[in-house]
């Protein structure tokens, strides 16, 4: 019977609808490959050069932060240089004056060691926190132009949320 239903109902017969949702739908998928999805694509590789690029600023503010240090522990170095050979060269006084020195030189080195590293973590913040912002901002805007809808707040959140734990957990630290 299901032989019969067939060969009445026309299996290679096409109807008029039919073959036009065909057409809308390949000229739909046409005018998204021609101008929606190139306007995508050319948003996101610009975030994607502006996040590189704030990250290769943070690397550079990094690597200076440590020639910082360097320099402070060179500093340090030249500092305890200094004080042997005074020590070296004085008696009793010497020896009392040798004690503030390294004290004063300590002090001095503990200041700058954990100046260089405030600094280094501020820039380290910043940059993440400017890199979170981006990654947020580009989450955001893919998904409304994907969606085709504005989030409200709650939605919104939540996305951020989720792209700053990804950027997190995707982080070289």
């Amino acid at each position: 019977m299901t032989g019969v239903y067939l060969a009445q109902a026309g299996l290679l017969d096409l109807s008029l609808s039919f073959v036009a949702e065909v057409i809308a739908f390949l000229v739909m998928v046409g005018v998204l490959a021609r101008w929606v999805y190139p306007r995508v694509m050319a948003a996101a590789e610009s975030r994607q050069r502006q996040i590189a690029d704030q990250l290769r600023a943070a690397e550079r503010a990094r690597q200076e932060a440590e020639e910082r240090r360097a320099a402070a522990d060179r500093e340090l170095q030249e500092a305890r240089g200094r004080a042997g050979e005074i020590i070296d060269g004085a008696g009793r006084t010497a020896e009392q004056l040798r004690g503030e020195l390294r004290a004063r030189a300590e002090e001095e080195a503990r200041r700058i060691v954990e100046s260089a590293r405030r600094e280094i973590e501020a820039e380290r913040r910043k940059a993440l926190d400017s890199v979170r912002g981006e990654v947020a901002d580009l989450v955001v805007a893919a998904t409304e132009k994907v969606v085709g809808e504005a989030l409200d707040g709650q939605r919104h959140r939540r996305l951020i949320d989720e792209a700053i734990a990804q950027v997190g957990r995707s982080s070289p630290n």
